[in-house]
């Protein structure tokens, strides 16, 4: 990169909450946020909002007559938006742009909208233009006033550091100064769930730890849905109110195998994180937030990639879908926040029953990857 990049904040909603204290909490109790929940008669392992959260969600829908027919991915991206440029210290009306994903979009109402029509051959008129993923960043730039680019996107699961990834490359063409970007996605349907299921990737056993995410011992996949929202204010060079800087930034597809798997090695996350280390001392590199999605193929091979680029030490290794579940689109930005709060803090947050990792004296440098179906790998070098 030729200029770094200052993250000027972020927020999030999630299980873990909507404020950083009670989020960095949480982060510190070995409590999971996942339970089982009924839908539609059964019961599954889900992380959900809490309460309060789905209040002020509420509250949003019932603010402006516009938003009553509006899916909750828009809301909580409009909310956790609104936050993002208060903390940054941005204004409503400035010149910046906007990149928000989703993995499955609208998929509440659209479900809810497709039974209509199953029902009575008829649909509701906004059917469309609430359902398409363009819908996010509109409402956002809607509510915001913002006078920039608007732009959504769904690359499955590494969503959001794909937003981060363009708004890097507009802010160092000089075509931008400032950028929103983020995830937000809210999958937990009946039908979502169903699909899920259908792949026989989801947990089934309701253990102290549903998700066994970087759990290398595993023999039976265990991944959780979870449901949040995401945001970062991006700005081109040094910043008094940093939170920490992106430094390196990589991308790599793999070759397709099978529709939902990369492969054996990760060869995606292996050129992803070398384009994103490029020439950063290997030993300088403190934590690695994984994707790690609780599967036994996914984790493994995420873990082989790292010990390929790295070898021996590895740094301190850890992923947050064991205490909140994956949140596809979301989960990248969410990852992102957990790097930074551990930078913050300078203490690591490690996975409760993995392995013991080899501590750092302090957490400097953090990467973060995710990836999605089809093998879309996104790193992320995040430094203080």
């Amino acid at each position: 990169m030729k200029t770094k990049i200052a993250i000027t904040s972020l927020a999030s909603l999630s299980p873990l909450g909507h404020t950083p204290d009670e989020i960095w909490n949480e982060y510190l109790s070995p409590k999971t946020l996942i339970a089982a929940k009924a839908f539609d008669g059964k019961e599954q392992l889900v992380a959900t909002l809490p309460e309060r959260i789905r209040t002020e969600i509420q509250a949003l829908r019932n603010e402006d007559s516009k938003y009553k027919a509006l899916d909750e991915t828009v809301l909580m991206a409009i909310l956790t938006s609104r936050k993002a440029i208060a903390d940054a210290g941005w204004q409503r009306g400035d010149d910046f742009g906007i990149n928000i994903g989703s993995s499955r979009g609208a998929t509440r109402l659209f479900e809810k909208h497709h039974l209509e029509f199953i029902e009575t051959g008829k649909t509701a008129t906004l059917s469309s233009p609430t359902t398409t993923l363009g819908n996010i960043s509109s409402w956002v730039a809607h509510d915001l006033k913002s006078q920039g680019p608007e732009i959504s996107h769904s690359i499955t699961c590494s969503t959001a550091l794909h937003a981060v990834l363009n708004a890097a490359a507009w802010l160092q063409s000089g075509m931008a100064s400032k950028f929103l970007v983020g995830g937000s996605e809210a999958p937990l349907t009946p039908f979502t769930l169903a699909q899920m299921n259908a792949l026989k990737i989801y947990a089934k056993e309701n253990q102290a730890y549903p998700c066994r995410a970087f759990d290398l011992t595993k023999t039976k996949n265990s991944m959780v849905l979870g449901e949040g929202a995401a945001m970062a204010c991006l700005e081109l060079g040094e910043k008094q109110n940093a939170l920490g800087y992106i430094s390196g930034i990589g991308f790599a597809t793999d070759e397709l195998e099978h529709n939902i798997s990369i492969s054996e090695e990760a060869q995606c996350f292996q050129k992803s994180m070398q384009m994103a280390l490029k020439d950063t001392p290997l030993e300088t590199v403190d934590a690695i937030v994984m994707h790690a999605p609780g599967t036994v193929k996914g984790d493994t091979s995420e873990y082989k990639a790292i010990q390929k680029v790295f070898g021996q030490p590895l740094p301190m290794l850890t992923t947050n879908k064991w205490k909140i579940g994956h949140t596809f689109g979301a989960s990248g930005i969410l990852s992102m926040e957990l790097a930074l709060l551990m930078m913050q803090h300078n203490t690591f947050i490690g996975v409760p029953f993995g392995e013991t990792q080899l501590p750092r004296k302090d957490i400097k440098k953090v990467l973060i990857n995710a990836v999605g179906f089809g093998g879309n790998a996104v790193s992320v070098l995040l430094t203080k």
